[in-house]
C-alpha cells in the first residue's frame, strides 16, 4: 500500500505541474484575432506554424479547439482557485473574452463549425485544398457544436449563468439529433444529408456527448444531464462485445463492425465514471472496468495505445496517438478509485509512465502529437493546435479527482 500511495501522491504533483505549465505556456503565447487560444506549433519541431503552412497556419480557426480551450480554461480555473490563486486570475482573465467571442461567433453563425477562415467565415477544404463555404442554418450537427456549446455552458455558469438557457436548450437539440440521425461526424465536407446517410452508425457522438452530461451533472443540472443514462446503455447494448463465450470486451467503433478505436473506448468509460454517482454504478461498473481492461490490453504498445485494433486482436495502425494516455489515467483512475482493482492500477501506472516517459516534452511543456515505435511523427490526428489543456489537462484534472478520493480513505 505504501507503494500505491507513493505512486498517488507523486502523480499528482506531476499532474498539477504539468498542468499548470501548459497553461501558461498557452496564456503567454499571442492570441489569434486578439482573443483566441494560439497552440499553433508544431509538437516535433517546436516551430510556429505560419500562413505558409495553410490549413496548419493562423488564417485557420478550428472551432473544435476553441470550445475545448474555453472548457479547460474555466474548469483549471476552478481547480488552481486553492492550488494557485494567481494562475486561476490569469485563468479567468484569459478565459472570459474567449467566452464573449466564441458565444458571438456562435450566435453570429447559427452554430459552431470545424474551421473559419481568416475572417471568420465558416469554411471546409475541398478536394484541391482551397476553402469551399460550409452550409449554415442546417438542421445536422457536428463534433465542433458539442465542444462550443460545452465550453460556453461551462464559463456562463462560471461568469454568467442567467445567460446559459439558450445553450442549454441548443444542446438538448443536439442531443435529439443524434438519436434521430442528425449528428454528421466528418465535417470536412459539406454538412448534408447525403453526407449524415454516408456514415456508419459509430458512437463517438455518443461517447463525447458524455463528457457534456458529467460536466452538466458537476454544474448541478440533473435533468439536463440524464440523457448520459441513455447514452451509457446505447453503448454497451450495442458497441461492447461483452456477451457469449468468444466476448472479447471491446467496444466496436460502429453496430456489427469489427475495429476498436480503444481510445475512444477508454476516453468513453472516463466520461462515464465521471457522470455515475457513487451507489449508481453497481450493474455498469462491470462492463465499464471490463471495457476498460480490455482496449488498453490489446491496444496498448511502447510507446502508447494503437489507434485502432481489430476485435481479433490484431493491431491495425503503427499510429500511438499522445491523447489516449492522458485519458486513460482518467479512466484507470476512477475506475480504480471505486473498485479497488489491481488491474485498473496496473493499467494507471503504465499509461501514466508511457506518457511522461515518450510524449511529454517538459521544455516547452507540450506532448508530441503522434508516435511511432520508430519515434515522433509528424502527423495532425484531428487539429494541427496543440492541446489547449483539454485530452491532457482535464484528464489529469479527472486522475487528481481519484487521487483525492482514495488518498481521503488513507
Amino acid at each position: 500500500m505504501s507503494d500505491t500511495l507513493d505512486f498517488l501522491a507523486e502523480a499528482r504533483a506531476a499532474y498539477v505541474a504539468a498542468n499548470a505549465a501548459t497553461l501558461r505556456w498557452m496564456l503567454d503565447r499571442p492570441a489569434l484575432h486578439g482573443v483566441y487560444l494560439n497552440t499553433k506549433m508544431n509538437s516535433v519541431t517546436l516551430k510556429d506554424y505560419t500562413a505558409a503552412d495553410g490549413w496548419r497556419g493562423p488564417d485557420i480557426l478550428y472551432g473544435w479547439i476553441q470550445g475545448r480551450g474555453l472548457e479547460a480554461l474555466v474548469t483549471h480555473a476552478a481547480f488552481f482557485e486553492t492550488e494557485d490563486p494567481a494562475l486561476a486570475q490569469r485563468l479567468d482573465a484569459a478565459a472570459q473574452p474567449l467566452f464573449e467571442a466564441l458565444a458571438d461567433l456562435h450566435d453570429r453563425h447559427g452554430g459552431a463549425f470545424f474551421t473559419y477562415d481568416v475572417g471568420l467565415e465558416p469554411v471546409y477544404r475541398g478536394s484541391d485544398g482551397t476553402a469551399l463555404p460550409q452550409a449554415k442554418g442546417t438542421e445536422f450537427f457536428t463534433y465542433s457544436d458539442a465542444f462550443v456549446l460545452k465550453g460556453l455552458i461551462a464559463a456562463a455558469s462560471r461568469y454568467a449563468p442567467e445567460r446559459r438557457a439558450p445553450w442549454l436548450a441548443r444542446l438538448a437539440d443536439l442531443i435529439a439529433a443524434i438519436e434521430d440521425k442528425r449528428f454528421i461526424m466528418d465535417e470536412q465536407q459539406l454538412l448534408s444529408a447525403e453526407a449524415a446517410h454516408r456514415q456508419h452508425p459509430e458512437y463517438g457522438p455518443r461517447m463525447i456527448l458524455m463528457g457534456a452530461a458529467s460536466l452538466l451533472r458537476r454544474l448541478g443540472l440533473e435533468a439536463e444531464a440524464r440523457f448520459g443514462d441513455r447514452f451509457i446503455a446505447h453503448v454497451l447494448d450495442r458497441h461492447w462485445d461483452g456477451h457469449g463465450p468468444r466476448a472479447t470486451d471491446l467496444i466496436r467503433d460502429f453496430e456489427g463492425g469489427s475495429t476498436s478505436n480503444v481510445g475512444h473506448a477508454i476516453e468513453f468509460v472516463g466520461f462515464a465514471m465521471e457522470y455515475l454517482p457513487r451507489g449508481a454504478e453497481a450493474g455498469l461498473s462491470g462492463p465499464l472496468e471490463r471495457a476498460l481492461i480490455a482496449s488498453f490490453n490489446a491496444g496498448f504498445d511502447p510507446p502508447g495505445l494503437r489507434l485502432t485494433v481489430s476485435l481479433s486482436g490484431e493491431k491495425l495502425s503503427p499510429n500511438c496517438p499522445w491523447w489516449s494516455l492522458p485519458e486513460t489515467t482518467r479512466a484507470a483512475g476512477l475506475m480504480h478509485a471505486r473498485t479497488g482493482s489491481p488491474d485498473t492500477l496496473r493499467i494507471w501506472k503504465t499509461a501514466h509512465e508511457a506518457f511522461f516517459a515518450h510524449y511529454w516534452r517538459g521544455n516547452p511543456p507540450v506532448a508530441y502529437q503522434t508516435r511511432t515505435a520508430e519515434g515522433p511523427l509528424d502527423f495532425v490526428p484531428a487539429t494541427p493546435d496543440l492541446d489547449p489543456g483539454y485530452h491532457t489537462g482535464l484528464s489529469f484534472l479527472g486522475a487528481i479527482e481519484a487521487i483525492d478520493a482514495i488518498m481521503g480513505k488513507h
